[in-house]
């Protein structure tokens, strides 16, 4: 065997070696983001309009599942409670135990302990909310929750009618949502409020979703890339022996 055909086989394995090593780092990548994400993420329809135009009625949503303990104002959870209905439902928290939350004033501003929320993300503010109420004091251990689309969201404002201040217990929270998923045109990431962020406890650091996605995609990436690789090096390889 002459030199150039040494050379051509030598490549020829280098290029073997090469094409399997992305083939088995890209499947590490990807199963194992694929396998991580399904245990940190649970996909939810929301069935209302009420978190309109943040979430719209139908979108399917990737939810964190996370303690109630990890929940920050501004989050978007998803949570169940007895009182208000059987099935799981999403609202933004905006209040947290011992806050003094009014909504709203004339513009249809939100307060939290008497600082004036920026809330760009709502559907639109008329010049109440709906329904109104004064203020009240969130107890300890609990979560006050509103709709983005104030004027038709079935609420913490509606649930203070039953005789206390309307809240949630933190333990009614099963997961903080960080994406719409569904459908591709509205595929988005949920941001951090920046309203809430001067407020004593600031906002949630944002989930791992991205990574994770970056690592399925990469992992993606490296398992075609390899496999496509082995056969163009076996071709060179050959190329140069002839």
């Amino acid at each position: 065997m002459g030199k150039a055909g040494r050379t051509g086989t030598t490549h020829g394995r280098l290029g073997n070696a090469l094409s399997g090593l992305a083939v088995a780092v890209g499947s590490v990548l990807f199963l194992g983001a694929f396998v991580w994400g399904a245990v940190l993420y649970q996909p939810y329809t929301v069935p209302t309009q009420s978190m309109d135009p943040t979430v719209k009625a139908g979108d399917r949503v990737l939810a964190e599942r996370i303690s109630g303990d990890e929940v920050r104002r501004g989050d978007v959870v998803v949570f169940q409670s007895a009182l208000w209905g059987s099935e799981p439902m999403v609202k933004r928290v905006v209040g947290v135990g011992g806050d003094k939350v009014d909504c709203c004033d004339k513009q249809g501003r939100l307060s939290v302990n008497g600082e004036v929320i920026d809330e760009p993300y709502l559907k639109n503010t008329g010049p109440d909310s709906q329904p109104p109420f004064k203020s009240t004091t969130v107890s300890r251990g609990k979560l006050f929750l509103l709709g983005d689309h104030r004027m038709d969201s079935l609420d913490s404002r509606v649930h203070m009618e039953d005789g206390d201040d309307g809240a949630v217990p933190r333990s009614a929270v099963n997961a903080r949502v960080d994406a719409i998923a569904w459908p591709m045109s509205g595929l988005t990431m949920l941001e951090r409020p920046a309203g809430f962020a001067a407020l004593p406890g600031g906002t949630s650091d944002p989930g791992p979703l991205q990574p994770l996605g970056a690592a399925i995609a990469g992992g993606a990436v490296l398992i075609l890339g390899g496999a496509a690789y082995g056969p163009i090096a076996r071709r060179a390889g050959r190329g140069t022996r002839g």
